[in-house]
């Protein structure tokens, strides 16, 4: 999918989207040899997406299908409670999903959120203030915050 953050690659199953990789960073998904392209499959995702891009969506509403440990769900399911235009700090969100010692362990959950953007990570940052990381890196979550500061 093109945007304007640059190309997006989106895989799933039957059972939702499971994938957003960056193209720039996109060294950090494997794409599987038995994947399919499908331009058809991911219609209402692309269809959210580029609302969201054109400031005309502020949640999606898509079947998803992630894997990961409990602990990495909980957190990956929190960022949805980030409301939009809005950041929170890593100790923040540790302290929303009960364990506030474990900041960097949220950091860890965080970056490993298969499903950017859907699943609001670039909303996390320091505790300071400043942006932290980006599985897509700093321009990608620069770029989302900056779009989603206009409401």
């Amino acid at each position: 999918m093109d945007s304007p953050i640059g190309e997006l690659l989106l895989a799933g199953d039957n059972q939702g989207l499971s994938l957003i990789a960056f193209a720039e960073k996109n060294k950090t998904h494997n794409i599987e040899s038995h994947w399919l392209q499908s331009d058809t499959h991911f219609t209402e995702a692309v269809k959210q997406l580029e609302q969201y891009f054109n400031g005309q969506r502020q949640s999606f509403s898509i079947s998803t299908h992630m894997v990961g440990t409990k602990f990495q769900m909980k957190v990956i399911k929190e960022l949805t409670q980030i409301p939009y235009g809005k950041t929170c700090s890593y100790a923040e969100l540790a302290v929303r999903v009960g364990h506030p010692r474990a900041y960097r362990a949220v950091g860890s959950a965080n970056g490993k959120n298969p499903l950017p953007i859907i699943y609001p990570c670039h909303r996390v940052i320091a505790s300071n203030g400043s942006l932290g990381g980006y599985s897509g890196g700093l321009r990608i979550k620069t770029a989302l915050l900056t779009l989603e500061s206009r409401v």
